[in-house]
């Protein structure tokens, strides 16, 4: 939480204020620090298990019949005469009832005269239209690297009271595992730690692969953004010259020297093209291209049913994207998520707003995330999307070239355990005229298949039999992929 927006909300006594997070302690010490900064002496907690308390003493005995919430809330209706805060842990699923919703609102009114302020800490996003409306949000940040280290160093001193822990660590090891820490909070990142350290109570390089490998675990439970494997060298990802020199260029335009010699540090590319033609490949060629991790941001799981949520849970993405950069973001067929965005919406503007948040964030981000953003139908797009500006270039993947129709036979060959040399790649790249890259994936696996049904290897026979088999996209799908070539000129960059 940026201190200084918590300290200007509460000397300017907004009434009411929400943070939903899962670190309630944290949140509490940001919330005391701002009210003392702010000069509002008294503050009182509440939970449903307690009830009212005094929030700044130690020990402080509960008030009497303050469990029921809508009990605490008429007890501070009734006796604020004077600037207080009041922190309320969880309170918002209470206020599916009437009776507290009623509660509420008259307690902040209550509140806002005396000019006293109510907190909401929650574990939850979901809460009633008014209290959205009324409460102003307060984001809790996710650490950066000097709480991480200090959440590394203060879990390693915790987990060694009850038996010691080797730590066998260089300095430089110690900042490689607060990167891969990135995009925690912290209690995750404390979670971790202690996982990597259970088994053999050892703190040393090897468990630096550990902490990433908890990571991706955790973010894939959260659903909102998932780890990519990308190729370990270019030589694995044929065809894609245009692209591959473009990325060439710009690998050093994050560094410092780039900055004094002027250059703006790249910011995303936008990948128009034939479905299977290798979109999903240029994503992670730039991955590859800068040794940076990729992470894909499905926005189909952002979408919630609560008013409100959807935005938050975009928000949330992006927050926690920045918070692991330097990056690659990859958001995968992005005209499905914001498709509504660019006609008549039949969802509340739900899209509308979602677009708006993606563009505020295009445009006013700082930390090196790099967007990369992959499309199948332009007419779907936005047309804010495609201004010039939103993107550093809009490339077009075409059906792969002869050259790169063989590179990609030689690639996938080579991956299943076969001498490319032993098979007339030239003679493969023709009869695969019109092919994709994932199409001749296909064939070579189809071709793989007949050949172990029979007892027999693998041939260019046998691959050329496959793909005459199989009629590529470009042939059933011919007047769209016309459209999109007849688009494209003058308008994108050829990949290829």
């Amino acid at each position: 939480m940026e201190a200084s927006v918590l300290k200007s909300l509460m000397i300017s006594r907004h009434p009411c204020l929400r943070i939903v997070t899962d670190e309630e302690p944290e949140a509490l010490a940001e919330v005391v620090e701002a009210a003392h900064a702010a000069r509002l002496g008294e503050l009182k907690t509440w939970t449903v298990t307690e009830g009212l308390r005094d929030g700044l003493v130690d020990g402080a005995s509960p008030v009497k019949d303050t469990t029921d919430p809508a009990a605490a809330m008429l007890y501070i209706a009734v006796g604020i005469h004077s600037p207080m805060v009041v922190v309320f842990f969880d309170l918002s699923p209470h206020l599916q009832e009437p009776r507290c919703l009623r509660a509420w609102r008259e307690m902040v009114e209550r509140i806002r005269r005396a000019s006293g302020i109510c907190v909401m800490i929650d574990g939850q996003e979901h809460a009633p239209g008014i209290v959205t409306t009324t409460a102003t949000r307060v984001t809790l940040p996710l650490p950066d690297d000097e709480a991480l280290e200090s959440v590394l160093r203060g879990t390693l001193r915790l987990v060694s009271r009850d038996r010691p822990v080797e730590i066998a660590v260089t300095r430089g090891e110690v900042a490689s595992a607060i990167a891969n820490l990135r995009g925690l909070s912290r209690r995750q990142a404390r979670q971790v730690i202690l996982d990597v350290v259970a088994e053999d109570r050892r703190f040393d390089a090897s468990d630096l692969a550990g902490i990433l490998s908890s990571k991706r675990r955790l973010l894939q439970t959260s659903g909102l953004l998932e780890f990519v494997e990308s190729p370990a060298s270019m030589d694995q990802i044929g065809g894609l010259a245009a692209l591959k020199s473009w990325l060439a260029a710009r690998e050093r335009g994050f560094s410092a020297k780039a900055r004094e010699f002027g250059i703006v540090p790249p910011r995303g590319i936008l990948l128009l093209g034939v479905q299977g033609a290798g979109k999903s490949l240029c994503a992670k060629a730039v991955a590859t291209a800068w040794r940076r991790p990729l992470l894909r941001m499905d926005p189909g799981v952002l979408y919630d049913r609560f008013v409100g949520e959807s935005e938050n849970r975009l928000r949330g993405a992006l927050r926690q994207a920045e918070a692991m950069a330097p990056i690659i973001l990859w958001i995968d067929e992005i005209e499905k998520a914001f498709a509504s965005a660019a006609s008549h919406s039949t969802d509340g503007g739900l899209s509308q707003r979602m677009f708006g948040t993606l563009l505020t964030w295009m445009q006013e981000h700082v930390a090196p995330v790099f967007l990369v953003a992959t499309a199948n139908n332009i007419e779907a797009l936005p047309a804010e999307l495609l201004r010039k500006g939103r993107f550093d270039e809009i490339f077009f993947v075409d059906l792969p070239s002869p050259d790169a129709r063989a590179r990609i036979f030689h690639i996938h060959l080579a991956r299943r355990g076969r001498d490319p040399s032993a098979f007339d790649l030239s003679a493969l790249a023709r009869a695969s005229h019109g092919f994709s890259g994932a199409e001749i994936e296909q064939a070579i696996t189809s071709a793989l298949h007949e050949a172990f049904s029979r007892g027999g290897e693998l041939t260019t026979q046998g691959i050329a039999d496959s793909i005459a088999g199989s009629p590529p996209l470009s042939v059933t799908m011919a007047e769209h992929i016309a459209d999109l070539r007849a688009w494209s000129r003058g308008r994108c960059v050829p990949a290829e």
